[in-house]
């Protein structure tokens, strides 16, 4: 199953820089592996904001949720989780020219 998930982050106003490091390199490093699993498979930053957009890829909801959780930011995060499946139109347009272009 595939879900386009957003994250918006609201870190706590009493964490200093040095804290704020730490968390982000743990996430960091977790984000990668999830990417390694195969199950981040895209993210975009949302520009000037703590947030962002991912497709990721989970075989039920509460592996998803599980995967999410598992970010050291997690307890900071708004989430927003969407189920999406491939539109017909891509379909068509592999099917008449190939693979869409990768971004």
């Amino acid at each position: 199953m595939l879900f386009m998930v957003r994250i918006n982050v609201k870190l706590p106003s009493d964490w200093d820089e040095k804290k704020i490091e730490e968390v982000y390199a743990a996430e960091g490093k977790r984000g990668r592996q999830l990417m390694n699993e195969g199950k981040v498979l895209r993210i975009w930053r949302i520009v000037g904001k703590r947030a962002n957009f991912g497709v990721w890829q989970a075989d039920s909801l509460e592996e998803l949720h599980e995967n999410i959780q598992s970010l050291p930011l997690f307890p900071c995060m708004d989430v927003e989780v969407t189920p999406i499946i491939k539109h017909p139109s891509t379909g068509a347009y592999e099917a008449e020219y190939g693979q869409l272009p990768q971004i």
